[in-house]
């Protein structure tokens, strides 16, 4: 009567990141709606001119820029007394870098100016790198599998195991465990709520894949 293996098999690559999305939001407030308005606006324009820049350049995979928002609150102080209507506006874009060198010296030069927010960078992968650095990540999951399963296999002395089912993890029909996801990409971010760097050194990215599977094998 053969003997049934149940294995869960693991794998993950590493690989450096080839874009970086950079977040900025441009902003002002003050008392005056139609003077919030105009600088912030002026701001903007001046930040999407730099932006035409760079993508001109070659620098740029792609970028976005929202709509000017204006809006006004009253704000409440300490003790509870309700103050004058402060107006504020904001833009928020976005810009995403394949030439990384020029990455870390731009973000130093816009960072400076009073209207100007770095929200931070995400470290990203092309879809061509991504699909294929995830693909990998599968085959050595499932490579993973089968070893355990053979090691299992010996350690009871028994024959080479043959496959019988191979799900995502957490996919199998019987006993299912808790799910997680096939792959999972792990950004890391820079924190950029201190001074500019001028260069930025971001860490590798891990694709990650699990897979359940079952094997039969018989008595040696």
């Amino acid at each position: 009567m053969p003997t049934t293996i149940a294995v869960t098999g693991r794998a993950e690559e590493r690989i450096a990141p080839e874009l970086a999305a950079v977040s900025l939001s441009v902003g002002g407030s003050g008392a005056a709606r139609d003077d919030v308005a105009a600088r912030t606006g002026r701001a903007h324009e001046r930040l999407l001119a730099e932006v035409r820049q760079l993508e001109a350049s070659g620098s740029l995979d792609t970028w976005s820029a929202g709509q000017l928002r204006v809006w006004s609150y009253r704000p409440w102080n300490n003790e509870g007394k309700q103050l004058p209507v402060v107006h504020q506006a904001s833009a928020d874009v976005e810009v995403v870098f394949t030439d990384l060198d020029r990455l870390g010296a731009w973000v130093g030069e816009v960072a400076t100016g009073d209207e100007l927010a770095v929200g931070g960078i995400d470290w990203r992968l092309t879809d061509a790198t991504r699909r294929r650095v995830q693909e990998a990540a599968q085959r050595a999951a499932v490579a993973d599998a089968v070893a355990k399963a053979q090691v299992y296999a010996s350690a009871l002395g028994l024959g080479t195991p043959a496959p019988v089912e191979l799900a995502d993890h957490g996919m199998l029909s019987a006993q299912p465990m808790p799910a997680a996801p096939k792959a999972m990409m792990m950004r890391t971010a820079a924190d950029l709520s201190g001074p500019p760097a001028p260069e930025f050194a971001p860490a590798e990215l891990v694709i990650e894949a699990s897979v359940d599977a079952r094997f039969t094998a018989d008595p040696a």
